[in-house]
């Protein structure tokens, strides 16, 4: 397991898997090298699916960035064949991209980094207790029993929208440009166009004061990949759901123009699925794009991810950031 702290030392463990790797891709007889691709985020819901994509596809050999010893443990357990050599320790949020420590050897060999860390709202068990409490009322007057937008949510400290959201994907993002990892797949979200969605609302009191703005600072990290010069695909999902995926297909457009419609969610499968199509379909182009599920018509197949991004970038449709001007490095906007 890789950590950022250097002051650890590699466990034999790890030399011999690295050994044991180098030995079998110089082998006459073995397949043609793996391309290793970067995953961060890789101990959450989203990460954690391309993660283990990624492990079970011959072409790519996955390094899962976590940010604790706690999160790499457990991703070892639960993806089949993952092993210390898959794992690298690091948060995110206070990694130095222009230093050299914590930096694992031979990670500058990456064709790409599919970025899917993201802050998480907790909610305020108070508000839960009164939610549930005012389930009565509600139906006798005719409202909807369990009002979700009444609930008051937090960041843990350290953890806010600003702090992982902008600052930790433009630190990734810039660790990229400093390793020469040509291709960055970001996991954002859709709604980015609306500064007043709900989901910006979230770590703020009812005077609209705290550390929310998620969508806000999403938007600007896009903005700043964009500006950069690397091949880029940002990926904006719908309501992610934990469902099997297959039974639905996926829709793909731009400018939010997906929330009119009556399926606004999506299969984190699907978008795990996605971001590992990104890594062939889109033959060096950059794209920017929604996503939702939506229902096949009958006697109509779904269409592969591959195909549906390759579709989309045929179609010519741009992601409209006309209102969004240049980041700069210093995280001033």
């Amino acid at each position: 397991m890789w950590f950022q702290d250097t002051r650890h030392f590699l466990c034999p463990y790890i030399f011999l898997c690295t050994i044991s790797h180098a030995a079998l891709s110089l082998s006459a007889s073995s397949p043609l090298p793996k391309k290793q691709v970067i995953v961060t985020g890789a101990a959450g819901k989203t990460g954690k699916l391309v993660f283990s994509l990624l492990k079970k596809d011959e072409r790519y050999y996955p390094l899962g960035l976590v940010r604790t010893e706690k999160s790499g443990k457990k991703l070892i357990k639960e993806v089949e064949n993952c092993g210390l050599e898959n794992i690298w320790v690091c948060d995110v949020t206070t990694l130095d991209p222009q230093g050299q420590n914590g930096i694992p050897n031979g990670v500058n060999d990456a064709v790409a980094m599919i970025i899917c860390t993201s802050a998480k709202p907790m909610v305020r068990k108070r508000s839960l207790v009164k939610a549930f409490l005012q389930m009565p009322l509600n139906a006798v007057r005719g409202k909807k029993a369990f009002d979700f937008r009444s609930l008051e949510f937090y960041y843990k400290k350290g953890q806010h929208p600003e702090m992982v959201d902008y600052k930790g994907q433009i630190t990734q993002i810039d660790l990229a440009k400093k390793l020469g990892i040509p291709y960055v797949i970001l996991v954002s979200s859709m709604g980015g166009t609306d500064p007043k969605d709900f989901l910006n609302t979230l770590g703020k009191n009812k005077k609209g004061e705290g550390n929310g703005d998620i969508l806000i600072w999403k938007r600007k990290a896009e903005k700043y990949l964009i500006d950069s010069g690397l091949q880029y695909t940002i990926i904006h999902p719908g309501g992610l759901k934990d469902t099997p995926n297959g039974d639905m297909g996926i829709e793909l457009d731009v400018d939010d123009k997906l929330k009119a419609r009556t399926i606004r969610s999506i299969s984190r499968c699907d978008v795990a699925k996605l971001c590992v199509a990104a890594l062939s379909a889109t033959n060096g182009k950059s794209t920017a794009f929604d996503c939702v599920n939506a229902e096949l018509a009958k006697g109509i197949r779904r269409k592969s991810e591959e195909h549906t991004l390759q579709d989309f970038l045929a179609s010519g449709k741009k992601y409209d950031y006309s209102d969004m001007y240049k980041v700069s490095e210093d995280f001033s906007i």
